[in-house]
């Protein structure tokens, strides 16, 4: 019997099923499915995204599109390795990128470190004004304590400070000289003197050791005074001496500035000192021998200092005036309120007045044409003055001029300006200036810079050509004009005066309080440009009258009423010029022969 050949097994199982494929093998083949796509998807999101270096796999496409489109150029992600197939054993490690490149992506932001503030030596005196529980924050002073012989040695051989005066006397009574008598009643019972008009230098100094806010602290100091006598000094050899001897002291003195630390913060230019004299005395432009002065005020390093002076430069930024001495001195408010009182009520019955000498030598003077016509008028009250005795060597004589008149004529000296511009006012006698050098560009720190306030301008021109009434113009202001005026020079009185230096005013500023007042409004205005960078850089100094009559904050300049006053210095451009000084040996004349 032939046997039917052995069916391999699942054949026999297909035909047991009826054609179908039994179960476990069809979970079989399901069971490899699956694990195939769990490699795949395993292989997909695990091996490939643990590069840290690429995008997340959700995301690459979206920043392939975004790469198109990217302001700064960006690595291509296609070519990166780690996006490649798997390396081969065999074949090297992908290359990975350097550091420094990474650090340089355009993508990462650079922030710069701005640089700390520049530190200046003088900011400490600066922040000392933010200390509102200090009385003396932002005033302090600083004082040099120089050798005596810029000093006190002047004053021991006081016999020398002049060729024809012994101004030993007027030393006394720290600088305000002897007591005046007071037989007629003009003046008032205590604070007058016979002070001399040239004695600023010392009468500034010993008010400045009763100054209330003086500092051994230089770092805190808003200024640094120099207490040099500059004016006693240049007056010393003016007359017979070359000029070897007349710069000695002030060589001297830069000298041993320069070397102090103090010197070094600003290169001085926060430094001040007084010359109690006209500025043409130190301002010497040639070497010649017989060109008049010193030449201090020229000297590379005194020009960066601040020189108090009675009569200034309008051409130059480094001398500033202050008013000339008077005879009044108080040593207490009330003295001072006395005295205004007084001068209020005073009866005035000359409508104008004027005390001087022609000039016959000078054809642009006008004292000529001024005395012609107050001898003319019947408003007007005239004291001559000559080199020979006059009561305009007599202070009582000129004091009561002035107290009985209404407008004192204040033409230029032999210079611009005029101690009896200040005696006037003093008299509570409103000015009448002829050139705006005589005061209006002079004493901007002491005068109120609307002239009109307190003074009457007429300029000289139509006085010179003879076609202008100092009369009729002063008799066309209405009277209530007048007493305003009257009461603005009245009230001015304290500014224009010094205080006895033995004593302190309480509340009242006076010449000294007004000129310290405004150094240090000076140097710290500097200060703070210098921090700020703010400097201004188009300063230009022919041009330093007009800044003086600028308001605060101001800073721009332009033309100006007064142009044709000051259209240029004189004799090409020299403040040491022949005019200048003509004008400063003229001035001498008036020590020679003590008149107005």
């Amino acid at each position: 019997m032939r046997r039917r050949p052995v069916l391999p097994s699942h054949h026999d199982d297909t035909e047991k099923g009826g054609g179908k494929p039994p179960q476990s093998r069809l979970c079989f083949l399901a069971t490899l499915c699956v694990m195939f796509w769990v490699l795949i998807f395993y292989f997909h999101f695990s091996v490939l995204a643990s590069d840290p270096e690429g995008p997340p796999v959700a995301v690459a496409t979206e920043a392939r599109i975004a790469r198109d489109d990217h302001p700064f150029p960006v690595p291509d992600r296609v070519s990166d390795p780690a996006l490649a197939s798997p390396a081969i054993a065999s074949e090297p490690p992908p290359a990975t990128i350097p550091k420094k490149e990474e650090e340089e992506e355009p993508s990462a932001v650079v922030h710069l470190q701005e640089p700390p503030p520049k530190e200046y030596p003088f900011q400490r005196a600066l922040k000392t004004a933010e200390n509102e529980s200090d009385p003396c924050g932002g005033r302090y002073i600083y004082v040099h304590e120089l050798p005596p012989r810029f000093n006190e040695d002047m004053l021991r051989e006081c016999q020398r400070l002049s060729l024809w005066t012994n101004m030993c006397k007027f030393m006394s009574n720290d600088g305000l000289g002897p007591p005046l008598d007071n037989e007629e009643g003009v003046f008032s019972s205590t604070g007058w003197h016979a002070t001399n008009q040239f004695a600023v230098d010392v009468i500034f100094g010993n008010r400045m050791k009763q100054y209330e806010c003086l500092t051994n602290d230089s770092s805190i100091a808003a200024a640094v005074f120099v207490p040099f006598y500059a004016g006693f000094d240049v007056a010393r050899y003016l007359w017979g001496y070359n000029i070897s001897m007349r710069d000695a002291a002030s060589h001297d003195l830069v000298d041993w500035l320069r070397k102090r630390p103090e010197w070094d913060v600003m290169g001085g230019r926060d430094h001040f000192l007084v010359g109690g004299r006209i500025a043409w005395d130190f301002r010497r432009l040639t070497d010649e021998e017989s060109d008049w002065g010193n030449k201090l005020l020229f000297m590379p390093a005194a020009k960066n200092m601040s020189m108090l002076v009675v009569e200034s430069s309008p051409w130059s930024a480094n001398d500033f005036a202050v008013p000339y001495p008077t005879y009044f001195h108080p040593a207490k408010d009330a003295d001072v309120f006395v005295w205004q009182d007084r001068m209020r009520n005073l009866e005035r019955p000359w409508l104008f007045s004027f005390a001087g000498a022609p000039r016959p030598g000078d054809p642009m003077s006008i004292r000529g044409k001024l005395i012609d016509q107050c001898r003319t008028s019947n408003f007007c009250i005239l004291l001559e003055c000559d080199l020979g005795e006059s009561k305009c060597h007599s202070p009582s004589a000129i004091m009561k001029m002035f107290q009985s008149s209404l407008f004192c004529l204040q033409p230029q000296g032999d210079s611009y300006t005029r101690r009896s511009a200040f005696d006037s006012m003093l008299a509570g006698c409103i000015p009448v200036f002829f050139h705006p050098g005589s005061a209006y560009v002079q004493y901007t720190w002491h005068l109120p810079k609307n002239y009109t306030r307190y003074s009457v301008f007429i300029p000289e021109g139509g006085i010179r050509k003879g076609n202008v009434s100092v009369e009729e113009i002063l008799r066309s202001i209405h009277p209530d004009v007048v007493k305003q005026m009257r009461e603005e020079v009245i009230n001015l009185i304290p500014r224009v005066i010094y205080a006895d230096p033995r004593s302190k005013l309480e509340t009242l500023k006076d010449a000294f309080d007004v000129s310290v007042g405004a150094i240090i409004n000076k140097v710290t205005q500097m200060r703070r440009d210098i921090v700020s960078n703010s400097e201004d850089q188009d300063f230009v100094e022919e041009n330093s009258w007009k800044y003086a009559l600028l308001e605060e904050g101001q800073r721009t300049i332009g033309p100006h009423e007064w142009d044709p006053f000051f259209s240029k210095p004189k004799d090409k451009g020299a403040d040491s010029s022949n005019s200048s000084a003509g004008a400063a040996k003229n001035s001498w004349k008036i020590e020679q022969g003590e008149q107005n």
